[in-house]
């Protein structure tokens, strides 16, 4: 097992779990209930919001900033910004998120598409035929 590094300036919040052998550079914020497997390495200047977690081996880049409840399962490149599980870029979770309570209608209303398709279809078959 190999050293676990805090850099200078960097806060961790309370009930935050760091892993064995995990890097974490300068002036990083790691708020409440964030989880960082083993041998995670976070760059400089990065925030990783409440109850983050992130799998064994990644590294995220600096000036990432990852949003609460997130779960990181990739690599993060340096300036990125993300939420969700998995994390996504940040504007594609928010689409995600403002299009969720409309799926129960959009739901029905494919489903009434569809049938729709297959009588026409039906109906395009059975005139052919005559």
């Amino acid at each position: 097992l190999g050293e676990t590094v805090i850099g200078r300036g960097t806060k961790v919040d309370n009930l935050v779990q760091i892993g064995h052998n995990v890097k974490i550079g300068h002036d990083t914020i790691l708020v409440s209930q964030v989880g960082l497997s083993g041998s995670v390495t976070i760059g400089h200047h990065a925030t990783l919001a409440g109850q983050v977690g992130v799998a064994g081996h990644l590294s995220i880049g600096d000036h990432v900033v990852i949003g609460a409840k997130s779960g990181v399962t990739k690599e993060i490149p340096s300036g990125e910004t993300l939420s969700g599980l998995p994390a996504i870029p940040h504007r594609d979770w928010l689409k995600a998120q403002a299009s969720f309570r409309h799926l129960p209608a959009l739901r029905s209303r494919l489903r009434m598409l569809e049938e729709k398709v297959r009588q026409l279809e039906q109906t395009t078959l059975n005139s052919q035929e005559q």
